[in-house]
Formats: structure tokens, C-alpha cells, sequence
């Protein structure tokens, strides 16, 4: 087994990089520019622009991997309301290129999507649930899971997920765990949004659970996220009240008064079922992550 994995510079790609060399994978890892994770052997990591058919395909006839385990993305969604056509490119066109490339070589193709296909009025969504978009990043991200569904080709998978979190090296944006931790030590006034639920989703999780539908040669749509969902208030109390921060400075607001380009699905997370049965999924609970989270910056603080 070979694995390349897109977005190697990033929390989930970081997080798939330890554990391929925990577990002696072959894998070959992959971002735009320079290889910015420091635990990431130089051998290992190439540069590469998913936007380019020409670059995609020298890579993947010197590497020949059996596995494609795509977490590159536009992710900030509000950017991608601003900028549609990059949004496109990048999450549409990038995604159909690899896809194209990985047929060719009869290797897996896994792609990372979001719980944001989904318009929010349900929760606990299932894999067979119908997507309904709100925002260019979601319809962008249904888009890509098209290409797969329709290909004829069935040698691929789709992992959705929501809100990952943990530490990385020389990470390009934050997550909403570490932020809230961070403006919380500074006694900051938080104006955090009552009216929205997700499930977060611990990066090593996910990691294990991307590489699970490989090892275990599953197919087809799943769905990977924490085992509980919360509203974004009641998460960041808990986060304040696990660092002994003080509740007074984190104010509910709904979400229409952000302001935000971008629409949000109200409620998300999802039923664990198929993940339980199929991979064994087990993520840990957000109190046992944050234990695990102290020790990582502690860690890395050294």
C-alpha cells in the first residue's frame, strides 16, 4: 500500500502523515510550496498545485500510489462566497483532476467533504440523507462528491466531517477549539452564536478513520465527526470551564447578526452508525480531547 495524500501542510494532513509513519505506510505527501510539517521526512513530501492536470499526472506516474487520500481544499467558507470561481477551481476542478489521475492507476480516491451539503434543518444526518447547500463552499463540496457518485467507477469513498480540531506544525489558519482557548487566556469579550450545533471532530480521529475505509477496503459515503454534538456556546463554555476561564465574557448572539457572506446550516452532526460498524470508528469525547490537546502544546512548547 501506497498512500498520497493532498494537503499535507494541514491538521488533517498532518495528522494522516503520523500516522503512516506510526504504522510504516508508504505514503507520499503532498502541498502547495513548501513542505511546512517538520515531523514530514523531505524524501516523503513533494510540492503540488491540484489545480494543474500536468503536475498531477508527474506525480502520480513516479509514485504509482494504490490510495489517494484528498484533504486539499478552499476551506474558509465566507472566502469562498467572496470568490466563487477560486472556490471552483480549487475544490471543483482540483478534485476532478486527481480523480481523473487516480482512475487511470486503479487507485482508491478518497475525498474529504463537509457536513455543510446539508441545509441544517435536521441534525444527526445519516450518509443517505439528501444534500441541500447553503453557500458556495457546500455546493462546491456537492459538486466534487458528484464527480465520484456518477464516474463509472466505484473505487473511491467520500468522508464528511465537521469541525476538526487539534495542533499541527506551522498550521495557515486555526481551528474553532484553539481560538476559543486562546481569546478566552486574554480575557477577551467572545460574541459566540447560540443557534448553530455541530459535532467537532478530533483530528487524530478522523485521521484514524480516513485510513480505516482503506486498510478495511470499504466504499462508498462516510460519515466521521465527535461523538456528541453541541451548540457553538455550550462548546466554548466548556472549553472556558476546562482552562478555569470565566463565563462572564462569552456572550450568546444569533447567528444573523454577524453579518457572515456566507450562509451556515443550523444543526449538523451525524449519525455514527455505518463509521461504528464498518471501520470500528470510536472517537474519543471533547473532554477526553482536551486533556490530549493540553498535552500536545505542552509538548510542542518544550
Amino acid at each position: 500500500m501506497k498512500i498520497l495524500i493532498t494537503g499535507s501542510n494541514g491538521l488533517l494532513g498532518q495528522k494522516l502523515v503520523k500516522l503512516c509513519l506510526e504504522k510504516s505506510i508508504d505514503f507520499v505527501a503532498t502541498s502547495s510550496g513548501e513542505n511546512r510539517n517538520i515531523d514530514c521526512p523531505k524524501e516523503n513530501y513533494r510540492s503540488l498545485d491540484i489545480t494543474s492536470p500536468e503536475q498531477i499526472k508527474a506525480i502520480f506516474t513516479a509514485t504509482m500510489p494504490s490510495a489517494i487520500i484528498h484533504t486539499a481544499a478552499m476551506t474558509n467558507v465566507d472566502e469562498c462566497e467572496q470568490k466563487p470561481a477560486a472556490c471552483h477551481q480549487v475544490n471543483v476542478m482540483g478534485t476532478a483532476y486527481l480523480f481523473t489521475a487516480a482512475q487511470k492507476i486503479n487507485a482508491h480516491f478518497q475525498l474529504l467533504s463537509t457536513d455543510f451539503v446539508f441545509d441544517g434543518e435536521k441534525g444527526n444526518y445519516n450518509e443517505e440523507d439528501s444534500v441541500a447547500p447553503l453557500s458556495v463552499y457546500a455546493k462546491s463540496k456537492v459538486d466534487a462528491e458528484r464527480l465520484l457518485q456518477l464516474a463509472n467507477y466505484t473505487n473511491w469513498s467520500i468522508v464528511r466531517t465537521i469541525i476538526v480540531y487539534g495542533t499541527g506544525k506551522n498550521l495557515s489558519r486555526s481551528n474553532l477549539i484553539l481560538w476559543a482557548r486562546e481569546a478566552l487566556s486574554k480575557g477577551n469579550t467572545l460574541n459566540i452564536v447560540d443557534d448553530q450545533f455541530r459535532a467537532p471532530t478530533w483530528a487524530e480521529d478522523l485521521a484514524i478513520g480516513c485510513l480505516s475505509i482503506i486498510e478495511k477496503d470499504q466504499f462508498g459515503i462516510f460519515h466521521l465527526s465527535g461523538p456528541k454534538t453541541f451548540s457553538i456556546l455550550e462548546l466554548v463554555k466548556i472549553i472556558a470551564k476546562h482552562y478555569g476561564y470565566s463565563l462572564e465574557n462569552i456572550l450568546p448572539v444569533s447567528s444573523n447578526t454577524l453579518n457572515q457572506a456566507a450562509k451556515r446550516p443550523p444543526k449538523t452532526g451525524f449519525d455514527l452508525t455505518k463509521a461504528r460498524i464498518l471501520l470500528d470508528y470510536n472517537p474519543i469525547t471533547l473532554e477526553e480531547s482536551l486533556r490530549l490537546l493540553d498535552k500536545e502544546i505542552e509538548l510542542m512548547e518544550q
